[in-house]
């Protein structure tokens, strides 16, 4: 299956992925412009609200996009 170096690789970028997913829950308020981009949509009545953020997901979509391509870059593959 995995050789114990690749196993080994796969751990560390998992865990270097758990500890900035849990900085991102922690700081997500504090981030600006998330949530509230242009084409974010917000609709609501009354006390019900739904929330689409389109434009946000698009941008974490294509940020993540590059960090992974350059993580697999420098692994070499």
């Amino acid at each position: 299956m995995f050789s114990p170096e690749a196993l080994g690789k796969l751990l560390l970028f998992a865990g270097a992925f758990i500890v900035v997913l849990g900085l991102l829950f922690v700081f997500w308020n504090k981030i600006p412009l998330v949530g509230r981009l242009p084409g974010d949509i917000l609709w609501g009545k009354g006390g019900f609200r739904i929330f689409f953020p389109v434009v946000t997901s698009l941008v974490v979509s294509a940020v993540l996009t590059i960090v992974i391509n350059l993580i697999l870059r420098l692994l070499g593959r």
